[in-house]
């Protein structure tokens, strides 16, 4: 199994930026985590992070087909409030998408409580820390989408 791990805007910022709402590890320890966690449970992993939309848009789309990954795992940070580009790309490929997020969205700001994206992806998981994204990949790994 293949799965896509895709970061957002200011996620390359995580251990400086507001560490008590998103926690001290840096995007690169959260990274190693889940990594060790799918090769336990033999599911390769990649990661990829950026901050603009278009390139987000570009992984989602090169993701399905014959070669393509069995799942991802989407962070869009603020992306996911306002961007109907990458929610238009979740929809243009056959490639399952679970939507996370370090902090619990629907505690915080008012703006940051509508996900444009919640209703294309299977699922979102949120407020859980680093931990949302392996609760993303034990939903893959029990589920075996493909």
């Amino acid at each position: 199994m293949r799965i896509l791990i895709i970061n957002g805007p200011n996620l390359n910022m995580l251990g400086k930026r507001e560490p008590g709402i998103y926690g001290s590890d840096t995007l690169e320890k959260i990274n190693q985590e889940i990594a060790s966690h799918a090769e336990a449970n033999n599911i390769s992993v990649e990661f990829v992070q950026s901050n603009t939309e278009g390139v987000i848009v570009d992984y989602i789309q090169g993701s399905h087909g014959e070669s393509g990954f069995d799942g991802i795992i989407l962070n869009a940070g603020a992306f996911t409030h306002y961007s109907y580009a990458i929610r238009d790309a979740i929809s243009s490929v056959d490639t399952p998408v679970v939507e996370v997020h370090l902090s619990n969205i629907h505690a915080r700001e008012e703006f940051r409580h509508k996900s444009v994206l919640a209703g294309v992806c299977i699922g979102q998981i949120s407020g859980f820390g680093k931990y949302s994204y392996t609760l993303a990949l034990e939903y893959f790994r029990i589920n075996n989408r493909r």
